[in-house]
């Protein structure tokens, strides 16, 4: 990562963030951001009204929206040319990624998603090859802090057999017929469920299945079931 963009709060100077979708996940990290006092934060949506809504709402001071086309590759260079920033955060469905990810490789600014999408991921990493500023997919919770938090928790163990990590959107108190709470996008999840997943089987990297590895796991007394996506 460049030494003079670095995006660590207590740096000397506020870093300028682009969140692109003003959803849930981009209003949730649109509102963590600009209220730590570290980042100026640009909250982006094709629906300038839904991203006016999450300023409103967070009344953060550097937090600011604009009505912004991010799947229209120009509008987006143009946005980033009058609007410079550190790094771009991108809450958008999957299929949207790439083209960030090549705008962010123009603009020579740093990149972030939360893609579950394998293809997407391979073609972020072709994208980033040579790059002098980090790209990094899969920020979600899974991949992505699932994996940070497993990391955390095994240095604690002088030695491990198995570590098991099992993720979902479990509702406290569930009321549909799946007991599951979908805080993210729709396209983003029916793609989990239908397309190849990459695991890791006796140290290897494989493609499997999605809704292979059934499973149930009770939780409270509540059944789930748990397969790969």
């Amino acid at each position: 990562m460049a030494q003079n963009a670095r995006l660590f709060p207590g740096d000397y100077a506020m870093h300028r963030v682009l969140i692109l979708g003003a959803g849930k996940i981009g209003a949730l990290i649109s509102g963590l951001l600009a209220e730590s006092g570290s980042y100026k934060v640009q909250l982006g949506d094709v629906d300038g009204a839904a991203a006016e809504s999450v300023v409103h709402a967070h009344a953060a001071a550097d937090l600011s929206s604009f009505a912004l086309d991010a799947t229209n590759p120009a509008a987006l260079a143009r946005h980033l040319a009058d609007n410079p920033v550190d790094a771009i955060i991108s809450s958008l469905p999957y299929y949207c990624n790439v083209a960030v990810a090549e705008a962010a490789r123009k603009a020579g600014t740093h990149y972030f998603d939360l893609t579950e999408d394998v293809e997407v991921t391979r073609a972020v990493r072709a994208i980033a090859t040579g790059a002098s500023h980090a790209f990094v997919p899969q920020c979600g919770l899974a991949p992505g802090f699932i994996s940070i938090a497993a990391a955390e928790l095994i240095t604690h163990f002088d030695e491990l057999r198995t570590v098991k990590l099992r993720v979902g959107a479990l509702p406290q108190h569930p009321n549909n017929v799946l007991k599951y709470s979908l805080t993210w996008s729709t396209e983003g999840l029916i793609n989990e469920y239908g397309n190849p997943c990459q695991a890791i089987v006796d140290g290897r990297v494989l493609d499997v299945a999605p809704l292979e590895g059934l499973e149930e796991i009770e939780i409270d007394g509540t059944l789930y079931e748990a397969f790969n996506t």
